[in-house]
């Protein structure tokens, strides 16, 4: 059975050491598109070293900034074709602002299994501590497997936001490049879902897709800078459920709703009739 709730609720994934430089965040930043304007001063908090400011979402690649193979999905309990695999669900705890240069520990761990019916949802949990063990992080991830469900599992929270009732605060139009994936995956996801044009079709798509976490990045950049000043230090925590796949060279409608504390977000892709693209974004500021 590929996977085994039993064996995977609760499995340690093991802990990686890693490390990140200023060239590391640039191209990040660079990857999920800063620097559209080389001469703004916001732009370049991005992309120059001089007064280096870090998104919040550099989060999801530190880590894995050195890795150079496709991703598997089998741990203890799964074992999941690629082609089947889509995220879920991405959050960010900020335990404080990410510095530009640094070296951590990343201790990650299979929280939950669901069992949807036609899909498997896993969520993993990495805790992240600097080398004095001080934490900086905690990602929260659910990944959805399609054709994976029906082993008899528990479906899993509900957890929709209760939206108001009012039209939105600010709506951002957002590009993204036609090269955008294959930026993206020089920060550590080498899936082929994102390159490979056949592969991309034998799993259903058209053609390549954007990354997820890549959509993840441009809409977060795109909040801090319209409602935060442009300083992602004020970020405390950043989550989404991913609710539609973007091809790259689409547009983004990003639509935000101001509430205490905290920022509701939808995005969507207006070029296919505002298919939803990211669903209960939710960023919390400091």
């Amino acid at each position: 059975m590929p996977i085994d709730p039993s064996v995977a609720i609760g499995a340690d994934l093991g802990e990686v050491a890693f490390a990140w430089t200023p060239s590391d965040v640039l191209l990040y930043h660079l990857a999920v598109g800063a620097g559209a304007d080389p001469v703004d001063e916001r732009e370049l908090r991005y992309t120059y070293e001089r007064d280096l400011r870090v998104l919040p979402t550099f989060a999801t690649v530190a880590a894995n900034l050195r890795t150079f193979t496709p991703p598997a999905l089998r741990f203890p309990g799964v074992d999941v074709d690629l082609a089947k695999v889509l995220h879920g669900k991405q959050e960010i705890e900020l335990h404080r602002p990410i510095p530009v240069e640094g070296k951590a520990v990343a201790r990650t761990r299979i929280a939950d299994v669901f069992d949807k019916g036609k899909a498997a949802v896993l969520v993993q949990e990495t805790e992240v501590a600097d080398e004095s063990g001080a934490p900086l992080w905690t990602a929260r991830s659910s990944i959805f497997a399609r054709g994976e469900g029906g082993f008899g599992g528990e479906r899993g929270p509900s957890d929709k936001i209760e939206w108001p009732d009012r039209e939105p605060d600010a709506v951002l139009d957002v590009p993204t490049l036609p090269q955008q994936a294959l930026l993206y995956r020089l920060c550590g996801d080498r899936n082929p879902l994102h390159a490979d044009p056949a592969f991309a079709k034998a799993a259903g798509f058209d053609r390549p897709i954007l990354h997820g976490l890549c959509t993840y990045g441009v809409v977060a950049k795109a909040v801090v800078d319209a409602f935060l000043d442009g300083d992602p230090e004020r970020v405390s925590a950043f989550g989404t459920k991913f609710a539609g796949v973007v091809f790259p060279g689409e547009n983004l409608r990003v639509r935000v709703w101001r509430e205490t504390g905290r920022l509701l977000v939808t995005t969507t892709a207006p070029e296919r009739d505002d298919a939803p693209v990211l669903a209960d974004t939710v960023l919390r500021s400091r």
